[in-house]
């Protein structure tokens, strides 16, 4: 079967053919659409409260022999980078790839990390596309490498990589390979990873990852085109669309398995030609990673660290002009839907002169004009400890000012914690949190969360209520209020609220107004 797809329609093609049997997830672009997709076909997909949860539930899967994949953007890793490290020691019996889902450029993103780091931390292997059928390839080939070696893969996207069309070729479509029977076998050593065992575990990660270094330089992940023997390219990824284009005369070595390199290739390569380039987006990985190895090889100019890559740049790269780059026409800047039920909350943030900390989502719009409402953004979850951190140590009359913003999903997928910081190391002046509810998880293009009542295929789920967990947490005051029909009753509301000692929380809740026309249009209410 031949199609169009995208990258990230290809990793849910692929998924579903050799096997998987449960993905877990975070949405987060330009990953976001690869869960959605899985569930279409038939295969069985959730939306977890954050990505460790994602994460950990994957591996519990994979513990019991299945296949399981788990899909996040690049932050989304930080976050499950604690179960990440430790199962790169004891690995699973069952096929596990951790799909994170870079941004070059922070289109939607608030770094650029280059998360090709995490593979050399955590010791795993990991694969890099460069367009949607290496998407369905590669994925393949990542799980029979996780079983082979029991250890997780990491699987390497980014933005152009996801989004991006090109024809594929969906092998097994029409013979899907078996999901693997799930069963338990017990094997304390493996699956604890008390430090007697740890120690163990680590030598033979060390000792796996040299046999696939072994393994990777028989090229099955590797294309090599020899032309010039004056310029020599070693490219990954979407990089690679951008050298074929800006330099046809060039050789060319594209690697697919980044981690652990495939030396002798590389050095075999390098000996060819006279001049040999280094051309990737973001961090020079493959550069530090090759001249490590004793193999000279030429770095791209510092300039080209920053955003995504793209035909003319690689050709300026190539050519080390460093001449500014032309800037094109400035776009549309990001702003707040009309009718959004956020923006009266910032109306009402911007005129009693709040210090605002925000948070990750749509309301991190509140920033722009006309509201002008957000202070300080820093991660998921932030926007309570940070204002608590704030609260603490500015003059009370400041710190009464203070006001955290958080988002539904995002409440819930980091959230809670700073909630019990709050109870738990009380301000003198008490805080105020606002959780703007809208009942769906929207910037990402609107998927459920756990308090919505909806599983991510839209199913009735139970809904989590947030009045109740902060409640429960021990919260002075919880006041549930609609700042958009009841806008002065609010103001009051938050006057009354900053000027007390009390620990409260406000709960806006109306649903986004996308939502609403999603789920009518799906006959969903």
């Amino acid at each position: 079967m031949k199609l169009l797809a995208s990258g990230n329609e290809a990793v849910a093609m692929a998924a579903l053919d050799c096997g998987v049997t449960l993905g877990c997830g975070y949405p987060g672009t330009p990953s976001s659409e690869i869960l959605d997709e899985f569930s279409k076909l038939g295969g069985s997909a959730e939306w977890a409260p954050n990505e460790k949860c994602a994460l950990e539930v994957a591996i519990g899967a994979a513990y019991t022999g299945s296949r399981a994949l788990t899909t996040m953007k690049h932050v989304g890793l930080n976050v499950a980078a604690d179960p990440f490290f430790t199962i790169a020691y004891s690995g699973t019996p069952g096929g596990l790839v951790v799909i994170s889902a870079d941004d070059p450029g922070m289109a939607s993103s608030q770094n650029e990390q280059d998360n090709r780091r995490y593979a050399v931390a955590a010791g795993v292997p990991m694969f890099e596309p460069a367009d949607s059928q290496e998407c369905y390839d590669f994925l393949i080939a990542a799980f029979e490498l996780a079983e082979k070696f029991r250890s997780p893969v990491l699987f390497r996207m980014t933005t152009r990589v996801c989004h991006s069309q090109c024809v594929v070729e969906r092998r097994f479509a029409d013979a899907p390979m078996a999901k693997k029977a799930a069963s338990f076998t017990r094997d304390p050593q493996s699956n604890v990873m008390v430090p007697a065992f740890a120690r163990l575990a680590h030598k033979r990660m060390r000792s796996d990852l040299h046999t696939m270094e072994e393994m990777n330089e028989n090229g099955s992940f590797t294309v090599e085109k020899n032309a010039s023997a004056d310029l020599g390219i070693i490219t990954s990824g979407i990089s690679y669309q951008h050298v074929l284009d800006a330099a046809p005369e060039a050789s060319v070595l594209k690697l697919g398995m980044t981690y652990p390199l495939p030396v002798k290739t590389i050095a075999a390569f390098a000996a060819k030609v006279k001049r040999c380039l280094i051309v990737e987006e973001g961090d020079s990985f493959l550069y530090e990673q090759i001249m490590a190895n004793g193999i000279k090889v030429e770095n791209k100019p510092e300039a080209f660290r920053f955003g995504e890559l793209n035909v003319s740049r690689v050709r300026k790269l190539i050519a080390g002009d460093l001449t500014p780059e032309v800037s094109g026409a400035p776009g549309k800047p990001p702003q707040l839907c009309p009718g959004c039920p956020h923006r009266k909350t910032f109306e009402v943030l911007r005129d009693l002169g709040c210090i605002v900390s925000g948070d990750i989502g749509c309301y991190t719009l509140g920033v722009m004009p006309p509201f002008k409402a957000i202070d300080t953004c820093v991660c998921m979850g932030a926007s309570v400890t940070v204002g608590l951190g704030m609260r603490h140590t500015l003059p009370e009359s400041e710190a009464r000012k203070v006001v955290s913003v958080i988002g539904d999903s995002t409440f819930l997928h980091t959230g809670i914690n700073g909630i019990v910081e709050m109870v738990y190391n009380r301000p003198a002046t008490g805080h105020v949190v606002l959780i703007l509810d809208n009942r769906i998880t929207a910037m990402t293009g609107c998927q459920e969360n756990p308090a919505t009542g909806r599983k991510l295929d839209h199913s009735p789920a139970y809904a989590v209520s947030l009045e109740n967990i902060v409640k429960g947490i021990g919260v002075d005051n919880v006041d549930v209020i609609d700042t958009t029909a009841e806008t002065e009753k609010f103001a009051e509301l938050l006057k009354t609220r900053l000027a007390s000692n009390d620990c409260s929380v406000i709960i806006a809740r109306r649903p986004c107004i996308l939502a609403v026309a999603k789920m009518a249009k799906m006959g969903k209410n």
